[in-house]
């Protein structure tokens, strides 16, 4: 080999080192994607609220005095719990215990008065029964006979009005009764304070009407609690009362609750005029899930349309527009994009009638840079959660 034939061969070698070695540096590097199985399970066709919904109590009551007065007694304070029929708190009223005092003796007068009305009658009434023997064996005058008869009947006449008071003594106490039963505010309902509104001492009256004042005292009942959420309207003519849910709140992470729906509201909300509403509300299916929460928590919920079960499925995140998925090959590290046909959907999973195959992976990071078909990818694992 000549001189100038070594030259070249090591030109020419080096031009191809040179060449491989760019195109070694410009070699498409591989995109790190997430991977998701392809798998047979439960997909549920599900509406959910427009707007975070609200957990509420069965029974609240915001209650106030029907008249106005000074607080002389306030036995209960916030987060006490009471019992129906309690007293929660009084306003002055001795005047008004002295008024029941003063019906009660009246009352206790009455009775007694009655009876000794009464036992004159009787009295007279055996003296006019004998009086009226004798006078059958001509023993007793006609006179002495009639004015006994008489008197018997002036006795009756006496022991009925007698009665008769007491009926008026009775209504007289249940009058003054419910005048005192007015000044004290009582539990309709066995249930929690949540908040009182006054102190001993301080006056409290009515609310006007039509003017909104703060409740005396708010007492809920926590041992029912349901969740009231807005449904976009239109979503709200497929659901139907006890319809399946499931309940969500913020307070407990991802941890979901089994409920019903219980009501649909009969009219539309139109407080914000471009996204009207339906209020519905769900109940918990058992009462032990209402352990630890309290009213006013934020909470959500799905309401269960239809389910498919044993059906293959993919999560809900891998779907491209006009249902198309990413299929990973593990014969090239690569991706195709490939079509399927969907079936029922939620945000979790889609049902794949046709396109896929039970235990295929498909890419679940689509909105990376560089997922694109064909593209050459590496496997991430997910992080732990």
């Amino acid at each position: 080999m000549t001189g100038n034939q070594r030259i070249a061969l090591t030109i020419t070698i080096t031009v191809i080192v040179i060449i491989a070695l760019v195109l070694w540096i410009k070699r498409p590097k591989p995109v790190a994607v997430l991977l998701a199985p392809v798998e047979i399970g439960e997909v549920q066709r599900t509406i959910t609220n427009t707007r975070a919904g609200t957990l509420k109590a069965c029974r609240r009551a915001k209650l106030s005095p029907s008249i106005g007065g000074q607080i002389a007694n306030l036995p209960v304070h916030e987060g006490d719990h009471v019992k129906a029929g309690q007293i929660l708190f009084e306003i002055w009223n001795d005047d008004l215990q002295a008024r029941v005092a003063l019906a009660q003796s009246e009352q206790q007068a009455s009775k007694a008065r009655s009876q000794e009305a009464c036992v004159q009658y009787e009295v007279a009434q055996r003296e006019a029964n004998r009086l009226t023997e004798l006078r059958k064996r001509k023993l007793a005058s006609d006179e002495k006979t009639d004015q006994a008869v008489g008197l018997a009947k002036a006795r009756h006449a006496a022991c009925q009005a007698a009665r008769a008071s007491i009926m008026v003594s009775d209504s007289q106490v249940t009058v003054a009764q419910a005048l005192l039963d007015r000044t004290r505010l009582t539990a309709p309902f066995a249930g929690t304070i949540a908040e009182v509104n006054g102190e001993l001492g301080e006056y409290v009256t009515p609310s006007p009407i039509g003017i909104a004042t703060p409740p005396a005292v708010d007492l809920i009942d926590t041992s029912c609690l349901y969740v009231a959420a807005p449904i976009d309207e239109v979503d709200a003519p497929e659901i139907m009362a006890d319809m399946p849910a499931r309940i969500t709140l913020d307070a407990f992470g991802k941890e979901f609750f089994e409920g019903k729906v219980r009501r649909v509201a009969p009219y539309v909300q139109d407080v914000a005029k471009q996204a009207r509403t339906v209020d519905i509300e769900v109940d918990f299916l058992t009462e032990k899930d209402n352990a630890n929460m309290l009213p006013g928590y934020s909470a959500d919920v799905e309401v269960i349309l239809d389910v498919h079960k044993d059906t293959l499925r993919i999560p809900t995140e891998a779907l491209l527009q006009d249902s198309r998925v990413y299929v990973y090959d593990a014969g090239d590290n690569t991706i195709t994009e490939t079509p399927i046909k969907a079936g029922l959907t939620n945000w979790k999973f889609t049902e794949v009638k046709e396109g896929l195959k039970a235990d295929q992976q498909i890419v679940t990071s689509i909105d990376r840079e560089g997922v694109v078909d064909g593209a050459l990818v590496k496997i991430e694992k997910p992080a732990k959660k």
